[in-house]
């Protein structure tokens, strides 16, 4: 099957979807008016210090002030290093109010909680990342050679103390058989980039940024692995150029596989993409077994549930439960990753008798999840058949993206009957116009209610009219929700 990056770019919004084997695995959006913020460094003025949080709030000239915690603040010692081991100490102590701080996002504003900032800078390539505040030297979990990650951390440090180049780097996944050549250009570099931004933040204004990422094309092109990619897709003639002269310069490798896609089908109509989006911003999720999940997501947490459906299996009912689970294990990962979901994570699989077809289940998950660039940590199964588990996101997840909290419901997914709406009403019009005695009442609604009001609940107005001693007339007003209305009292009060 086809492994394939594609690049869409349109009026201003420039979207990169991953296919693997076919499948739409990574969605990223980015507006060029609203660029993403992680990675990002500002020179801030700390606005507000919470002793008992041991946070400060940075202004860093965003609409909401960045939360800065006591232990992303470092130490640095004579050497321009971080002190290794430091005992916890009280953040009056790092910053106070008014005082200007170099720092870097590390999570984008989600929701109403502000950008989520850290003191210990970083910048990064395709190969590295380098962190000038400390002499660590670490190397990607996901490269599995023992002898490769050894090579590199060996290589790395050696060509460092050559070049005179403090702090510390670590080795990305892409770095895995990197020549010597290529892993000091991205080392040089790195180190001028980093000169670059002491050099600004000098003489920058309080609250302005000092070092920016590169655009979302770029950084999707920079981190996907060339093993296994088939083509890089772009179909705006710009961007095309830009990721030209980027992977020619920086990742050769895929240069030969950038291709400008000219097509009168839309590029995202191929594997059928906006389609597989669609789906993704529904709670549902079909198996092909029969069954299916419900992803729910809330300010707190994310919760899945597993349902067989009309799935009932060729041996017995806990062979159908297992086939179920292990087949929903796969889709959970796959569905994390689409929706970029995030935070704590419940799974409610179907409860399952034997330990065995639990333990079978949890390490499918975790094999799933091997293929996902986020943090993830899973649990063992509950007293109450639930697993638990972590995913670490650095930005919003697809649903907070493209979509808004409905007008009418809040975002709570419910809304009022209308039977329910019919007593709110009556009960309003008892409320506010008993002592009144108006000598009619004209009530403004919507269409659903106001046949509810005529048919269904038609007593329900002749008794307020007995109530009230009056006249009511029900109009329809086309722009009302089902839930509002208003209720205007006419003649002498």
């Amino acid at each position: 099957m086809s492994n394939q990056l594609f690049v869409s770019v349109t009026n201003g919004l420039t979207r990169t979807a991953l296919i693997e084997d076919g499948l739409l695995q990574e969605l990223n959006l980015e507006k060029k008016s609203d660029s993403r913020l992680v990675g990002n460094i500002y020179k801030g003025k700390v606005t507000r210090v919470m002793q008992g949080m041991q946070a400060a709030f940075v202004d860093i000239g965003i609409d909401r002030a960045g939360f800065l915690h006591e232990s992303d603040i470092p130490l640095i010692g004579t050497n321009g290093l971080e002190v290794t081991n430091p005992v916890a100490g009280n953040i009056l102590r790092k910053v106070h109010e008014g005082k200007s701080v170099l720092v870097q996002v590390v999570k984008s504003p989600l929701s109403n909680k502000g950008a989520r900032l850290s003191m210990r800078l970083s910048v990064s390539t395709r190969y590295l990342v380098y962190m000038p505040q400390t002499d660590h030297l670490g190397i990607s979990q996901r490269i599995d050679s023992e002898e490769e990650r050894q090579r590199l951390k060996g290589l790395i440090g050696e060509l460092a103390k050559q070049r005179s180049i403090p702090g510390g780097f670590i080795a990305r996944t892409a770095a895995e058989g990197a020549s010597e050549k290529k892993l000091l250009e991205d080392m040089e570099y790195l180190k001028d980039r980093w000169q670059e931004v002491v050099e600004l933040s000098q003489n920058a204004k309080p609250s302005s940024n000092i070092y920016t990422d590169i655009p979302l094309a770029l950084r999707a092109v920079r981190d996907v692995s060339d093993k296994g990619l088939d083509a890089i897709r772009v179909d705006n003639k710009q961007e095309f150029e830009s990721i030209c002269e980027f992977t020619q310069r920086y990742c050769p490798g895929l240069a030969p596989l950038v291709g400008y896609y000219q097509d009168s089908k839309p590029l995202f109509d191929i594997f059928s993409i906006e389609e597989e989006i669609a789906r993704a911003l529904q709670p549902r999720v079909p198996l092909k077994s029969g069954g299916s999940l419900v992803i729910e997501q809330t300010e707190a947490m994310v919760t899945i549930d597993i349902n067989t459906g009309s799935f009932v299996g060729n041996r017995n009912l806990e062979e159908t439960i297992f086939q179920t689970n292990l087949e929903a294990a796969s889709v959970i990962a796959h569905q994390l990753r689409l929706r970029n979901l995030g935070g704590i994570i419940v799974v409610d699989f179907i409860d399952m008798e034997l330990r065995d077809h639990q333990r079978q289940v949890i390490r499918a998950l975790e094999v799933a999840l091997d293929h996902d660039k986020a943090t993830t940590i899973v649990s063992e199964f509950s007293t109450f058949g639930l697993i638990e588990m972590t995913r670490r996101r650095n930005s919003e997840s697809l649903t907070r993206l493209l979509c808004e909290p409905c007008p009418e419901c809040l975002g709570s997914g419910v809304v009022k009957s209308a039977e329910t709406i019919c007593f709110d009403i009556y009960r309003e019009a008892i409320r506010r116009l008993q002592k009144q005695r108006p000598e009619s009442i004209l009530i403004l609604v919507s269409e659903q209610i106001s046949v509810q009001l005529q048919e269904d609940d038609a007593g329900l107005i002749a008794n307020l009219e007995t109530q009230l001693s009056c006249t009511i007339e029900i109009k329809v007003e086309g722009q009302y929700p089902q839930g509002k209305f208003d209720i205007v009292p006419l003649g002498n009060l």
